[in-house]
């Protein structure tokens, strides 16, 4: 069984669209009515009022969601050229085996745009999991994803601090939250980890917010409403 499909409920459960993250992504897309959403997983992000066509390798992922897609990936999308308006893809790149053959596939099959939101690796160490807690994360993130700028105009994603998306750095202000097993597993970098390391870091974690250290070291955290961790929605137009 694949790492996706054997977390995909995990992922059903904790990985819902954020609305403050969603409004940029649809505001990327500009007036494209037909898009296709390119590792769609569970459609999280995807415009409810416009026409869109999922691409997901694994059917585990959308079968936990009740939702169909196309059974493809993103380096060989079974579509002609200039298919759609618009190409999206979120939080997804890092998942591909070619993530540059998988981005000209995009840009092949858009017409306009193409939209995606992704993660600067060299940000890895800004979250405090990685830095205090679980480093071996910054080696599998900075091995994973590209550099923004390479995908096309950067915007900065900050992250709000109750944010209902559970992805890797949702929980910065509330690191309780990491320690839910269930949680973890529908964070890809998370479940990739060997066990060992990831019990020996919740362990001290744990012993962190038990003794107050963690609050003490982090109370400017407290105070914030949300955080730059590195995440960059580019937006590149079809040539």
């Amino acid at each position: 069984m694949s790492l996706y499909a054997d977390t995909a409920t995990a992922y059903a459960r904790y990985r819902r669209e954020e609305p403050r993250i969603a409004a940029p992504i649809h505001a990327a897309l500009g007036d494209a009515r037909t898009i296709v959403n390119v590792g769609a997983g569970q459609g999280a992000y995807e415009p409810r009022d416009r026409e869109v066509t999922a691409v997901e390798p694994e059917p585990a992922m959308t079968a936990a969601a009740g939702r169909e897609a196309v059974a493809g990936v993103a380096e060989a999308l079974p579509f002609e050229d200039d298919s759609f308006d618009a190409a999206m893809a979120v939080l997804t790149i890092h998942h591909w085996p070619d993530w540059r053959r998988g981005v000209a596939e995009m840009h092949r099959v858009a017409r306009d745009r193409v939209v995606i939101l992704t993660f600067d690796p060299r940000h890895t160490h800004t979250l405090w999991l990685v830095s205090e807690y679980l480093p071996e994360l910054a080696e599998l993130d900075e091995g994973r994803f590209p550099l923004p700028e390479e995908l096309g105009e950067v915007r900065v994603i900050e992250v709000p601090w109750d944010c209902v998306d559970g992805f890797q750095g949702a929980y910065w202000r509330r690191p309780e939250l990491y320690l839910d097993p269930d949680r973890r597993r529908a964070i890809s970098s998370l479940a990739m980890l060997p066990d060992a390391v990831t019990e020996r870091g919740m362990a001290a974690l744990r012993a962190d917010l038990e003794s107050g250290a963690w609050a003490e070291r982090h109370a400017d955290l407290l105070e914030r409403e949300t955080f730059d961790l590195g995440y960059r929605l580019c937006l590149a137009y079809a040539s």
